[in-house]
């Protein structure tokens, strides 16, 4: 069960990293690059999607963290429901990515694997 709780971790961490490109520095050099977009004037232009999106990354991470304290302190039922939910919907963000913009499954498979590995450990876990 660690294992479960470390690849969620892990999940969440990366989410507030994509939160803070986002919705901090969408505008800068690494944002741009890592989103590929060229200039500054085109990364305006998107800017308060990107904000907003943002803080969708940053909420699931909230949960799922919120999830991890609940399930470290024994109330593994609340924890495993928050860390499902944060961790499964960052996985159903990464499929539509890849299956709505074949241009970024590269991107697509980064933002769900972690979350991937999360779900299928945390089950066979609770399974066990």
């Amino acid at each position: 069960m660690t294992f479960a709780l470390v690849l969620a971790a892990a999940a969440a961490i990366l989410h507030v990293y994509i939160f803070s490109l986002e919705s901090l520095a969408w505008t800068s050099d690494r944002a741009r690059a890592t989103f590929g977009i060229a200039t500054v004037e085109e990364a305006e232009v998107t800017k308060s999607l990107a904000y907003n999106q943002g803080f969708y990354n940053l909420f699931l991470a909230i949960a799922t963290i919120i999830g991890i304290i609940f399930h470290l302190v024994d109330e593994t039922t609340i924890g495993a429901t928050l860390i499902f939910a944060g961790t499964g919907s960052m996985l159903a963000a990464a499929l539509v990515l890849l299956l709505s913009s074949p241009e970024h499954r590269s991107a697509a498979i980064k933002q769900g694997t972690l979350p991937l590995l999360a779900v299928v450990v945390l089950a066979i876990g609770l399974l066990a």
